[in-house]
Protein backbone atom coordinates (compact mmCIF):
# COMPACT_ATOMS: atom_id res chain seq x y z
CA UNK A 1 0.00 0.00 0.00
CA UNK A 2 1.33 3.43 -0.96
CA UNK A 3 1.96 6.10 1.63
CA UNK A 4 -0.25 9.23 1.31
CA UNK A 5 2.68 11.45 0.26
CA UNK A 6 3.46 9.00 -2.58
CA UNK A 7 -0.09 9.42 -3.89
CA UNK A 8 0.49 13.16 -4.35
CA UNK A 9 3.83 12.56 -6.05
CA UNK A 10 2.31 9.96 -8.39
CA UNK A 11 -0.57 12.32 -9.24
CA UNK A 12 1.90 15.04 -10.21
CA UNK A 13 3.89 12.61 -12.36
CA UNK A 14 0.67 11.61 -14.16
CA UNK A 15 -0.20 15.29 -14.70
CA UNK A 16 3.24 15.97 -16.18
CA UNK A 17 3.18 12.84 -18.36
CA UNK A 18 -0.37 13.47 -19.60
CA UNK A 19 0.44 16.85 -21.12
CA UNK A 20 -0.62 19.20 -18.33
CA UNK A 21 1.18 22.49 -18.80
CA UNK A 22 3.58 23.83 -16.22
CA UNK A 23 2.06 27.19 -15.30
CA UNK A 24 4.59 28.34 -12.69
CA UNK A 25 8.24 27.33 -12.57
CA UNK A 26 10.51 28.68 -9.83
CA UNK A 27 14.18 27.78 -9.49
CA UNK A 28 16.59 28.82 -6.73
CA UNK A 29 14.45 31.76 -5.59
CA UNK A 30 16.13 33.74 -2.80
CA UNK A 31 15.53 37.09 -1.11
CA UNK A 32 17.36 38.79 1.76
CA UNK A 33 16.34 41.91 3.70
CA UNK A 34 19.09 43.66 5.69
CA UNK A 35 20.84 40.50 6.82
CA UNK A 36 17.66 38.40 7.20
CA UNK A 37 17.21 35.56 4.71
CA UNK A 38 13.46 35.78 4.01
CA UNK A 39 13.39 33.20 1.19
CA UNK A 40 16.15 30.71 0.44
CA UNK A 41 16.55 28.58 -2.69
CA UNK A 42 12.88 27.76 -3.39
CA UNK A 43 12.17 25.38 -6.26
CA UNK A 44 8.50 25.06 -7.21
CA UNK A 45 6.44 23.71 -10.12
CA UNK A 46 2.70 24.32 -10.42
CA UNK A 47 0.81 22.56 -13.21
CA UNK A 48 -2.36 23.66 -14.98
CA UNK A 49 -5.38 22.72 -12.87
CA UNK A 50 -3.52 22.65 -9.55
CA UNK A 51 -4.39 24.87 -6.62
CA UNK A 52 -1.69 25.83 -4.16
CA UNK A 53 -1.06 27.94 -1.13
CA UNK A 54 1.71 28.65 1.32
CA UNK A 55 1.44 27.58 4.94
CA UNK A 56 3.89 28.39 7.71
CA UNK A 57 4.55 30.43 10.81
CA UNK A 58 5.02 34.20 10.85
CA UNK A 59 8.34 35.11 9.28
CA UNK A 60 8.58 31.95 7.17
CA UNK A 61 8.68 33.89 3.87
CA UNK A 62 5.13 33.29 2.59
CA UNK A 63 4.29 36.92 1.82
CA UNK A 64 7.77 37.59 0.45
CA UNK A 65 7.44 34.61 -1.92
CA UNK A 66 4.04 35.82 -3.14
CA UNK A 67 5.47 39.32 -3.62
CA UNK A 68 8.31 37.84 -5.66
CA UNK A 69 5.93 35.73 -7.77
CA UNK A 70 3.68 38.70 -8.49
CA UNK A 71 6.48 41.11 -9.33
CA UNK A 72 5.95 43.31 -6.26
CA UNK A 73 9.50 42.49 -5.09
CA UNK A 74 12.71 41.56 -6.89
CA UNK A 75 14.58 38.34 -6.13
CA UNK A 76 18.25 38.44 -5.20
CA UNK A 77 18.77 35.08 -6.93
CA UNK A 78 16.78 32.58 -8.93
CA UNK A 79 14.23 32.60 -11.71
CA UNK A 80 10.45 32.75 -12.00
CA UNK A 81 8.58 31.78 -15.16
CA UNK A 82 4.80 32.06 -15.43
CA UNK A 83 3.38 30.39 -18.55
CA UNK A 84 6.87 30.61 -20.00
CA UNK A 85 7.27 34.34 -19.33
CA UNK A 86 10.46 35.31 -17.52
CA UNK A 87 9.09 37.46 -14.68
CA UNK A 88 12.36 39.25 -14.01
CA UNK A 89 12.48 40.43 -17.64
CA UNK A 90 8.76 41.06 -18.18
CA UNK A 91 6.83 41.18 -14.90
CA UNK A 92 3.94 43.20 -16.40
CA UNK A 93 3.17 40.47 -18.97
CA UNK A 94 3.19 37.85 -16.22
CA UNK A 95 1.02 40.00 -13.93
CA UNK A 96 -1.59 40.18 -16.67
CA UNK A 97 -2.06 36.39 -16.32
CA UNK A 98 -2.53 36.35 -12.53
CA UNK A 99 -5.32 36.59 -10.04
CA UNK A 100 -4.23 37.35 -6.49
CA UNK A 101 -6.14 37.19 -3.21
CA UNK A 102 -4.38 39.60 -0.84
CA UNK A 103 -3.84 38.71 2.80
CA UNK A 104 -5.36 42.01 3.91
CA UNK A 105 -8.68 43.59 3.03
CA UNK A 106 -8.39 46.17 0.29
CA UNK A 107 -12.04 47.18 0.25
CA UNK A 108 -12.94 50.85 0.15
CA UNK A 109 -16.21 51.69 1.95
CA UNK A 110 -16.91 54.65 -0.32
CA UNK A 111 -17.08 52.30 -3.36
CA UNK A 112 -19.89 49.88 -4.23
CA UNK A 113 -19.18 46.15 -4.34
CA UNK A 114 -18.96 46.28 -8.13
CA UNK A 115 -16.60 49.27 -8.03
CA UNK A 116 -14.35 47.49 -5.50
CA UNK A 117 -14.20 44.41 -7.74
CA UNK A 118 -13.47 46.51 -10.81
CA UNK A 119 -10.76 48.45 -9.00
CA UNK A 120 -9.06 45.32 -7.59
CA UNK A 121 -9.34 43.55 -10.94
CA UNK A 122 -7.52 46.41 -12.65
CA UNK A 123 -4.52 46.24 -10.30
Amino acid sequence: MEMPNNIAVNQRIRMRDNGFNKIIEVRGLSKRFEGVQAVESIDLDIFQGELFGFLGPNGAGKTTTINLLTGLARADKGSIHIKGIDCSANSKAAQYLMGIVPDESNLYPELTGYENLTFCGAL
